[in-house]
């Protein structure tokens, strides 16, 4: 269960950190899988992965986007645990997942360290609120160890930051002129820096946060380093304004005809599947929906 304690952290500093969340158990399998997705420590650095080029250069290259390679990553995005989590945390079973990424990083590869900035600008079409039922929650969840050498995101409380304005949305530590832009800010915000909080920790964190919540990842110094993670928003579905990806853009990828396979009538709902009983199922879309997935038992949907 998540207590009251962790949903009133998360409500009014904008984040908390659960180390260890998810149990070794429900890491195993896509662990087991992670090989198909990213290169090792070893390959990376090594140079024996062929892949190794793609992530030199860019700290973005690391990503993959839903539906994983790996079925038991796609799977764990949308496990019980994280579920629950999300609907405690939103106060709501009527939950949509609107982003899932993978994420890899590897000492050496690109320069990760960020500026504090704020993920609203494409996480909804409008600006965050506090209002209940209007919320969007964040997660990063670690896959291994992510101590502070293999670059833990940070983040600020929100009573450092409440009377910011919407625009800038980057603060930069030291000055930087007016050369980026207005959603720049020109002049370094160094108390800032002081007062965010490093969430560091062992396998299965979760990292629950808003998108109004600065942060800013960090930067890999651990000698021959990798981090892998998944980075999972979730919104009711009701604020329909708050939508970062399309599904049904990604609905042909062989990815996710293997997800649907294997997924539960609860876990295709997180993606806008129409529950059993909705008008939607007809003995006709029935039908049309056993060709589309052969290997999709459709046996709750004939209610």
């Amino acid at each position: 269960m998540i207590d009251d304690a962790v949903r009133n952290e998360w409500e009014t500093e904008g984040f908390v950190i659960l180390p260890g969340y998810l149990p070794a158990a429900d890491l195993a399998p896509a662990l087991d899988e992670l090989a198909t997705m990213f290169p090792s420590p070893d390959g990376f650095h090594d140079g024996t992965d062929p892949r190794r080029d793609r992530y030199l250069g860019d700290e973005f290259a690391g990503i993959q986007g839903f539906p994983f390679d790996s079925v038991a990553l796609s799977l764990l995005a949308v496990g019980e645990r994280l579920v629950r989590l999300a609907r405690a945390l939103l106060t709501t079973e009527d939950l949509r997942i609107y982003s899932a990424e993978a994420w890899a990083k590897f000492t050496g590869a690109a320069d990760y360290d960020q500026e504090l900035h704020r993920d609203y600008l494409n996480h909804t079409l409008l600006v965050p609120t506090d209002a209940p039922g209007h919320r969007q929650l964040e997660m990063f969840v670690y896959l291994v160890d992510v101590p502070e050498g293999l670059g833990p995101p940070h983040l600020l409380a929100t009573r450092h930051t409440r009377d910011l304005p919407a625009r800038p949305n980057w603060y930069p530590r030291s000055d930087v002129g007016e050369r980026f832009g207005d959603f720049v800010a020109p002049t370094g915000s160094p108390r800032l820096y002081d007062a965010e909080v490093s969430g560091a920790g062992p396998a299965g964190t979760v990292v629950a946060f808003q998108p109004g919540t600065f942060h800013r990842g960090t930067g890999m110094t651990a000698p021959r380093g990798a981090r892998y993670t998944m980075h999972l928003s979730f919104r009711p579905a009701a604020v329909d304004w708050s939508n970062r990806h399309a599904w049904a853009q990604r609905s042909h990828e062989p990815a996710w005809y293997r997800f649907v396979g294997r997924a539960t009538p609860a876990q295709l709902a997180l993606f806008g599947f129409p529950p059993p009983g909705h008008p939607y199922w007809t003995a006709e879309t029935l039908a049309g929906v056993a060709q589309r997935y052969p290997h999709l038992d459709l046996t709750p949907w004939k209610v």
